[in-house]
């Protein structure tokens, strides 16, 4: 990979003022950015700590391993990169020796580079692109694989569930129609599979028809609902006492996950409502900080079109003592 083209991996991080202040940052603290992406936000994290801080900075995407290395090659002394999935925070930490963490950071958005990348599948608007869309191309499932093997039932489940299509099941059965003539290899097969599948009158609102299948596929390749539900607890459990989790999520799916591990989190209990005190033991970890999700304003959205629809929720752990 040639030098301007690690320059050219970009991810404008977004609610980046929200981020740092939610995050609380203190000089010898110790923090995780779980999604390096381009080092946006770790950049900011690392400017603030001193030599008695830390930053690890995990990705499991190979370009931005490099690009991100590069961004914070002068906070070498307090930045570790570890090219690694966030959902193995506990074996990371542990190969660290990192007990607890002061902050820990996930954006869940899908970098302008992965995007613009004409090699990664990730983007409906290239006709030509592969139908990738790997987050860590060292994984072997593809979106390609997926649209030529998976039974037409699993592809209306994914779609509807994951891309949230109410004509998933007419998607799904021209998938499996075309690809019984050929194999769809190319973004621009599945494009104009999915804008023959959705009536016209629909797919004149709403932006782009693909979208959402899209959404779904990268999903269903990367595994991302399920790494971060089985991690909100794991985070959670790293943090020191008064630490936060910080996680900005980009759709509903995602969204409503982070919501409902962090009520758990706070409110643990399983006993029936009418029992007048808590037997099951479950002790809460913490204060959820967000009632509401925190949304960019409008001078962010005028500069940045993709911050539109993040979300920022946080947690902040309360160890009983």
């Amino acid at each position: 990979m040639t030098e301007e083209r690690e320059l050219d991996f970009s991810h404008i991080p977004v609610l980046l003022n929200e981020v740092i202040d939610a995050l609380n940052i203190k000089g010898d603290g110790i923090y995780l950015d779980g999604t390096l992406g381009g080092g946006g936000h770790s950049f900011e994290i690392a400017k603030r700590l001193d030599k008695g801080g830390r930053l690890i900075g995990l990705d499991r995407d190979d370009d931005a391993i490099r690009a991100a290395g590069g961004k914070l090659k002068d906070f070498s002394d307090r930045v570790t990169i570890v090219r690694e999935n966030y959902g193995s925070i506990k074996s990371v930490s542990k190969e660290l020796s990192i007990e607890a963490f002061d902050g820990i950071l996930l954006d869940l958005g899908v970098s302008s580079h992965q995007l613009d990348d004409s090699g990664r599948g990730f983007s409906y608007s290239r006709d030509d692109s592969p139908l990738d869309m790997r987050m860590d191309r060292r994984e072997e499932k593809t979106a390609e694989a997926i649209l030529n093997s998976y039974p037409e039932e699993d592809l209306e489940r994914i779609i509807r569930l994951y891309g949230e299509e109410r004509f998933s099941r007419q998607i799904a059965a021209n998938i499996v129609r075309e690809r019984a003539k050929e194999r769809l290899k190319t973004s621009g097969q599945l494009s104009d599979i999915i804008r023959k599948s959705i009536p016209e009158k629909f797919r004149r609102t709403g932006g782009n028809p693909s979208k959402r299948t899209f959404q779904a596929l990268r999903i269903e390749v990367n595994d991302e609902l399920s790494v971060l539900s089985d991690s909100i607890d794991d985070m959670i459990e790293l943090l020191k006492d008064k630490g936060r989790l910080c996680i900005i999520t980009f759709h509903s799916l995602e969204d409503r996950i982070v919501k409902e591990g962090f009520r758990r989190n706070e409110d643990p209990c399983i006993c029936p409502p009418d029992f007048p005190v808590c037997v099951c033991g479950r002790r809460s970890k913490g204060k959820v900080l967000t009632r509401k999700a925190v949304i960019p304003g409008q001078e962010e959205l005028a500069s940045n079109k993709r911050a539109k629809s993040s979300r920022l929720r946080v947690f902040e752990r309360r160890i009983m003592k």
